[in-house]
């Protein structure tokens, strides 16, 4: 029996739909898993089944806080069951057993590399399974899509490394949160502080960037500065302006910014040369292009949704997961690479015909795309095991696409638009 392992169970239904359309024959549902005609079975996970354990777990003399247990550093890490995935745990004990070859098909991210890794390494499955687990990437939940990842099965240790890095991330915040809040609260108690002083490997540096700004922002002190233009007409009676360049005999008079502080500068400079001749001393004319800018990641996607909408952080991230998992119309939203893997070039005549039909301010634009240009977005060399997050090959109505919420009718639209952009020439000037 083949065991297909998924990160949540929206992607495990994705990759039953998939095998049972490859089988050409129904599967049936189960409690926990789903069983196909030929006897495999697609399961799960629902995020992470485990966690890292408490300090007292390794001894308990750590339920009390205390400066002389500190650094508390195991030896033998020890993950536990999470209480209210519990019962998913056991289905997969089960069928991981009964298993003669597993395929591991967390998400294309480090975090569902870990996640799926560290089940199996719980569950304690022989070295023989281990060796021979496979690995299905799937960034996209469309049927076709699906078929093709699960036609395309690697072996899962070309992603140890993936799996190690998670696993590093996982234990540093450990390290740092556990011994840093303990060593914290306590010196606050000291102090005369009641509550715990949570430190973080990220929420600490993020609150302490938010205090330095806050305190920048409390003793900003305005500065006028000063910059002189100069319109100049040629013989042929055109105009042109020009800023002056401060030399270096101006800089006692600058900014660290290289502005001009100081008025009576800036005032004599503009007597000096109003309604004086100028001489172009030399010209330099070059053609130069612009690329089309890089297919989105999760943060790029945010910072412009941002700017663009007003949109949160989280509010992005939960539009995302629904285009992607509710409705399928994107790729894998986690996604920190902006490039595409040349194969995905292959798909972009769909990709573009999905987008003239489900978007319609984006239609005429669909129909000017050239699908056989191939922007720098398209390289193997720096796609890993997810890519940049672009529309899928799914197409909908006109009236579908209208009952998506605000959110995700722009959301969509402007990874679209980011994806059109990769099949037009590079800006000329």
């Amino acid at each position: 029996m083949k065991l297909y392992i998924a990160e949540k169970p929206s992607l495990g239904r994705a990759i039953a739909d998939g095998l049972t359309s490859l089988l050409n024959k129904p599967h049936r549902k189960q409690q926990g898993y789903i069983e196909l005609a030929n006897g495999d079975v697609v399961s799960w996970c629902i995020g992470h089944l485990l966690e890292q354990a408490e300090p007292d777990a390794y001894n308990e003399a750590y339920k009390s806080w205390k400066l002389e247990h500190l650094p508390i550093v195991p030896q033998e890490w020890q993950l536990k069951a999470k209480s209210q995935t519990r019962s998913q745990l056991t289905v997969l004990r089960k069928l991981v057993k009964q298993a003669d070859q597993i395929v591991h098909a967390g998400d294309p991210d480090r975090e569902g590399q870990l996640l799926v890794d560290e089940v199996l390494s719980h569950l304690k499955i022989s070295a023989h399974k281990r060796k021979n687990t496979q690995r299905c990437l799937i960034s996209d939940l469309n049927p076709p899509a699906v078929k093709r990842a699960l036609q395309s099965l690697r072996s899962n240790q070309e992603f140890v490394p993936l799996s190690v890095s998670a696993l590093s991330r996982s234990r540093a915040d450990w390290l740092y949160g556990m011994n840093m809040t303990r060593a914290y609260t306590l010196q606050g108690q000291k102090a005369g502080y009641k509550g715990v002083l949570s430190v973080g490997r990220v929420q600490t540096p993020l609150l302490g960037l938010v205090v330095k700004r806050d305190e920048e922002i409390e003793n900003f002190i305005s500065r006028d500065f000063y910059q002189v233009e100069a319109t100049l007409v040629n013989s042929n009676n055109e105009s042109f302006v020009l800023k002056w360049q401060p030399s270096e005999a101006c800089k006692p008079y600058q900014d660290e910014e290289g502005r001009v502080l100081h008025k009576p500068l800036a005032e004599n400079v503009c007597q000096r040369i109003t309604g004086q001749p100028a001489e172009i001393t030399r010209l330099e004319q070059k053609e130069k292009q612009q690329p089309p800018p890089l297919p989105f990641n999760l943060s790029t996607l945010q910072i412009e949704a941002a700017k663009a909408f007003s949109m949160s952080a989280q509010q992005v991230l939960d539009t995302c997961q629904s285009l992607y998992e509710r409705h399928q119309l994107i790729t894998y939203p986690r996604s920190d690479s902006r490039h595409l893997p040349n194969e995905q070039h292959n798909l972009a005549p769909q990709v573009i015909r999905a987008i003239g039909q489900n978007c319609q301010p984006l239609t005429e634009y669909a129909q000017q795309a050239q699908p056989n240009l191939k922007s720098k977005a398209f390289n193997d060399s720096k796609v890993e095991a997810h890519h940049a997050i672009v529309p899928s090959e799914k197409s909908i109505s006109v009236e579908q696409f209208s009952k998506l919420n605000q959110f995700e009718q722009k959301v969509y639209r402007h990874i679209a638009r980011q994806y059109l952009m990769q099949f037009f020439p590079a800006y000329q000037y």
